[in-house]
């Protein structure tokens, strides 16, 4: 132990400026990446390895064991590889985020701006009368990472969205029915798409046992993305939202409405910021 403490003294005998510069660099990089995985399933996988790391660390530091460490130093190059086997879907779709951050067409700015206006009042209006008929569905809202996996799960369509469009899709025991929709800016690009099932236990925590199938595909897409889902439920025709892992439920047409406004102007905001800040210009014709 004092071995140990001598030599944390003679670590911080020799810090500089650009030793706290360097720590500072690797602290963000771990808090992005903390960032990224948070609400989601990777996170439970990211603090087992983290407790084996540490538990292995202190073992190996405050108590001599020959063999353990040999073993330790043996399989860690192996576990260091595995960890992007593991993290692979959140991995690509980190690199994905940062790849379109950099991405702007000026040219075709008012037209997504008025195309996902026009989507959300469809929703809006869809849900009210779904909500008020007690049929089931289930809403997709692609944002930034691709739904592309789960679009090859379903009925391909490409579609203009209207509300009539989502009242027939979701009408009972019609073929596309029982499944998601996926839906970019103002087009339903597909039906009866299966989503990934939420394993986090928060319905299962619920006071309420009234949320089923429905609920959990909408929070598993919302653990797997940055997608909005929207769920009426089939039982009490009620509306919910469920994003980065969370679920609002008992809303009213005006409530989603807002809410799912508020992403929009939100994603606008975060995409433009940049360019509205250094190349003003392009967005005079827009404003």
């Amino acid at each position: 132990m004092a071995e140990f403490l001598s030599d944390l003294l003679f670590i911080f005998q020799r810090l500089n400026w650009f030793s706290v510069v360097d720590i500072l660099l690797v602290t963000l990089i771990f808090f992005g990446l903390i960032y990224l995985l948070r609400d989601t399933q990777a996170m439970l996988l990211l603090r087992g390895v983290l407790s084996l790391l540490v538990s292995f660390a202190l073992l190996t530091v405050l108590v001599d064991l020959p063999a353990f460490s040999w073993l330790l130093n043996t399989t860690l190059p192996a576990l260091l590889l595995a960890i992007p086997v593991i993290f692979a879907p959140e991995i690509r779709r980190a690199l994905e985020r940062i790849g379109r951050a950099g991405t702007f067409v000026a040219g075709n700015m008012a037209k997504q701006n008025g195309s996902r206006e026009v989507a959300i009042q469809a929703i809006v209006n869809a849900c009210a009368r779904l909500s008020a008929r007690q049929h089931g569905a289930l809403i997709i809202l692609q944002r930034l990472d691709s739904l592309e996996e789960y679009i090859r799960t379903g009925v391909f369509m490409d579609a203009q969205l209207t509300a009539e469009l989502l009242l027939q899709v979701f009408y009972p025991n019609t073929p596309l029915h029982d499944g998601a929709v996926i839906i970019e800016n103002d087009r339903l690009l597909a039906g009866a798409c299966v989503m990934p099932l939420s394993a986090s236990g928060i319905l299962a925590r619920s006071p309420e046992r009234q949320m089923g199938l429905r609920h959990r595909a909408a929070l598993g897409i919302s653990e797997a993305s940055d997608a909005i889902a929207v769920v009426v439920s089939e039982e009490t025709g009620s509306i919910s939202i469920a994003h980065a892992g969370r679920m609002i439920r008992r809303l009213d047409p005006e409530r989603l409405q807002n809410i799912l406004l508020a992403f929009y102007k939100a994603d606008r905001t975060s995409r433009n910021s940049f360019w509205q800040r250094h190349f003003p210009y392009l967005f005079r014709e827009n404003e």
